[in-house]
């Protein structure tokens, strides 16, 4: 509960526009192991929000600090991953992408497919959030749209700063809504897992590695997160399922995942699994 409360607290900070002009501090209990990971993690996220971002990345990994169940590998693997979660890609992640590699030298010049919603959900609630109902209502939100992030000219590089310069609202944005809740979500199945089945707690932490990416393939990844985390994960820590090796049916049913939203094979061997497993006691 006090890390949830720390996360809010940072959320607030960063909305209110009370940023650092110095990254934070990094805690001081941290094992010199995962400091480079988590090091890596606040500049990753300093340059993609700013350093009240940062600290909010610091809030959510305290809940797991000196946790007995928590190895400093596996402490380092939720930092990396808790870093790439908050990273998510949308259009303004893509533009400050695009211009950072244009300022190492690099040929910055990409075509990248996005849902039409994923356009418009990047925007501040009050503008984006009648004409994402539209959208809905009409059956166009995932609409494919291509969107050039040219940093090669002069008028591409104007536009990326315009798109970039979105930044300061997207905590303000549908979008940022959902990604917070998701990676609350699986930070509280990784804090279950812990508890109820901390060996299987690594496969638990490596599932985010399905959330990430832009577009349609995003879409059916996620899609496969919750189905994997709703029919295996959550009955298990519900005491709903006998899973004696979780973390082996996770591995199993990453392997089903396809870029089909619906994902069927996904859905029928998660059901074998459960066909399978012992039933609940009680």
């Amino acid at each position: 509960m006090a890390g949830f409360i720390e996360a809010m607290r940072a959320t607030l900070t960063e909305l209110s526009g009370d940023q650092r002009r110095t990254p934070p501090a990094l805690p001081s209990t941290l094992p010199p192991s995962v400091l480079p990971v988590v090091s890596a993690g606040v500049h990753q996220l300093i340059s993609y929000q700013g350093p009240g971002y940062a600290q909010l990345y610091l809030d959510r990994l305290r809940r797991f600090a000196g946790r007995k169940t928590v190895s400093e590998p596996l402490f380092a693997e939720i930092a990396r991953l808790l870093a790439q979660r908050m990273s998510y890609l949308d259009p303004i992640a893509l533009s400050q992408a695009a211009l950072a590699a244009h300022g190492d030298g690099a040929r910055a010049d990409e075509r990248h497919c996005l849902d039409l919603d994923e356009l418009l959900a990047a925007c501040p609630a009050m503008i984006s959030e009648q004409v994402l109902e539209a959208l809905h209502w009409v059956g166009w939100q995932h609409r494919p749209v291509t969107v050039r992030f040219r940093a090669t000219n002069r008028l591409g590089r104007q536009r990326l700063r315009a798109q970039a310069a979105l930044r300061r609202w997207r905590l303000l944005s549908p979008r940022y809504a959902r990604e917070r809740a998701l990676t609350e979500r699986w930070l509280h199945m990784i804090d279950r897992c812990l508890s109820k089945q901390p060996q299987a707690a690594g496969a638990v932490v490596a599932s985010a590695e399905l959330l990430q990416g832009c577009g349609a393939a995003y879409r059916a990844r996620l899609a496969a997160w919750h189905l994997i985390i709703d029919g295996l994960a959550k009955p298990v820590f519900d005491g709903a399922l006998m899973l004696p090796d979780l973390a082996g049916a996770i591995e199993t049913a990453r392997g089903a995942v396809s870029d089909d939203p619906q994902q069927p094979a996904l859905r029928r061997l998660i059901a074998q699994i459960r066909d399978q497993a012992a039933p609940a006691a009680g």
